[in-house]
Formats: C-alpha cells, structure tokens, sequence
C-alpha cells in the first residue's frame, strides 16, 4: 500500500513522542500515514518484545495508521551497513512515501542519530535502477521520497519549521501512554527509568507547548530540513491564528 507519509523510528514509540500528532493531522486531512520501527526495542529496562509489540499495536490504532511494520534489526548494535540499509530500501519501495520523517540527526540514544544516517542513504539509493529488491517473489521498482524532514528528539534542535497539532494534542498523547510498560502511570511497577518518571511525560508536553508558542498555537512540532529547502507556492498557507 502507498503511504503518503512515512516516519521511520529506531524503536516502537520514538514516532509517538516526537511526530505522532504531525501524522495525525494529515491522517484528518486524508493522506495515508505509516511507521516503520527499526527494532523492538528490545534492550529497554521496562517491559518485553511482547508488549512492546501489544503496545505499538494499541498506539497504531489510536493513530489510525494505514501500515505500520517492524524491522527487526538488533536495539542498540545495528549497524550503518548493506545488510540494513537494503532491508529499508525494500520497506520504502513498498510503501512508495512522498515524505519521510526520520529520526533527530543526533540525540541522548546512540540509536537515534544513527537510524538517521541509515535512512538518509536509504532514501537515496532507493532511488537507484541499478540496485534490485523484491518483495514476495516479485522485483521492486526504485523508489525515492520527494522530502526528508527529521524529527527532534529528547536533545534540542532549533527547528526549520513547526506543524500546528493543536487540534490533535489529546490524541497524541492517549498514543504515548498507550505504552503503558514505558510510561509514567500511578500502577506502574518495576525499575525507574529516564522516560517512566511522571517528569518526562510533562516535558513531551512542554516541548509542544514552546514550539506551538513559536507560531502562535497552543502545540507543535519541530522539524528540521537538513537534505531539503521548502518551497512555497504562495504565502496563503503561512498565514497563522494570533499573530496578529
């Protein structure tokens, strides 16, 4: 199935925290959303594959999201090689994306700036005749995204533009805290993490809250353009609530 946008995480919630309500508003407007997770996340302190996997699956249905798949790669040791760059090739030309989120270009987890580099060389050479996949038996044709943009993680990144998700903020966050292993809740049990505090939770939310103040919303979400310029047909989109 062709999905219209595509976010590309290391693991099963990095999405949810960082672009799910920029999924969400195109999923209203009729675009087709989709998330592939690298890995299960596996090396997490908190829960298992397995609920992890039941907790990816809950958050995909609050989403709404027309595909969402697991690569399976290893949490914490993959690698910027063929083995794993063709596997995502393979998953791109099947989804055929327009855009792609992709992971923050550099982050707290090792993982996240790395899934980056794997993605930018994978969108590219999806692209390339030359380099042949296929699917179930049958060759894929290449492939390459029209944008890249990359998320922002737990690290600051001074965003190139900001996606008002005011309207969809409630919904984000009922996605996030589908991950009930992961996530502050007053039954959790089990070690304290860095992301299990009720703390973390209010960050995600006060992050959205600085970058919807950014452009005179109530939420946002940052991205950055790092291997696009934005082009604009007219300045009708631009014209914001409250600025004046």
């Amino acid at each position: 199935m062709k999905i219209n946008i595509l976010a590309i995480a290391a693991h099963p919630d990095d999405a949810e925290l960082s672009c799910s309500g920029t999924l969400l508003v195109h999923k209203k407007l009729g675009y087709t959303t989709g998330i592939i997770d690298m890995t299960r996340g596996e090396l997490g302190s908190r829960g298992s594959i397995e609920t992890r996997q039941q907790e990816s699956d809950h958050s995909a249905q609050i989403l709404q999201l027309d595909a969402r798949e697991n690569l399976g790669f290893r949490d914490g040791f993959f690698k910027n090689d063929e083995e794993h760059v063709m596997a995502l090739i393979q998953a791109l030309r099947t989804y055929q994306p327009d855009i792609v989120l992709a992971t923050a270009p550099q982050d707290r987890h090792p993982d996240h700036g790395r899934s980056s580099t794997i993605i930018k060389d994978a969108c590219f050479l999806s692209g390339l005749l030359k380099i042949e996949t296929e699917k179930n038996g049958k060759a894929q044709a290449p492939w390459r995204p029209k944008k890249i943009f990359n998320y922002i993680q737990d690290q600051y990144i001074e965003p190139d533009f900001i996606i008002d998700i005011t309207h969809v903020f409630d919904q984000k966050m009922s996605c996030i805290q589908a991950y009930k292993s992961q996530f502050y809740s007053t039954d959790l049990d089990g070690p304290q993490t860095y992301i299990s505090s009720e703390e973390f939770l209010n960050t995600v939310k006060y992050r959205n809250v600085m970058m919807g103040k950014r452009i005179g919303v109530k939420y946002g979400e940052g991205f950055l353009a790092i291997h696009n310029q934005i082009g604009l047909k007219d300045f009708s989109n631009m014209i914001l609530p409250n600025l004046v």
